[in-house]
């Protein structure tokens, strides 16, 4: 057996993936561990998000490349957006242990977001395209700025 090296971090961070896939699993939100010390795995989620509005929508930009689109599941409840779905690992033939670096993560994933406003989730639509995810989020009437008319007298 050749010998080979004790890599820390490495066995961390297969068992935070384990831990999390664990949670997963049960339906527990996901375990949000950061190792800052590590800044390629730490402060990121995925998939990455740009967030704006205008006076009738929200809207999420979600930068998401690989994923397979049957998966995505897009939810809204009580001032949440939640985003979910796998991404497919480029060679599932090839193991954890055999990569000299893996910075591409895989497998199944969960966004959370608090949205700005309040929105009519009945509204909501996304499309995916070219590794981009466009949700609309239609803003409820009741926060939509109202014209209001003043009567000269």
């Amino acid at each position: 057996m050749p010998f080979r090296t004790w890599e820390p971090f490495r066995e961390i961070m297969a068992l935070r993936r384990e831990v999390e896939r664990a949670f997963e699993d049960y339906g527990i939100w996901r375990w949000s561990f950061s190792p800052s010390f590590l800044p390629a795995l730490g402060a990121r989620s995925f998939p990455l998000l740009n967030v704006g509005e205008d006076k009738d929508n929200v809207y999420i930009e979600a930068l998401a490349p690989g994923l397979n689109p049957d998966t995505l599941e897009i939810a809204v409840n009580q001032g949440q957006l939640r985003i979910a779905g796998e991404k497919a690992s480029i060679s599932p033939e090839v193991k954890p242990e055999a990569y000299h670096r893996n910075e591409r993560s895989a497998g199944r994933f969960v966004r959370m977001m608090s949205l700005p406003t309040e929105v009519d989730s009945a509204k909501v639509t996304a499309q995916y395209k070219n590794g981009l995810l466009f949700i609309t989020l239609p803003k409820a009437e009741t926060v939509k700025p109202k014209q209001i008319t003043v009567k000269v007298a």
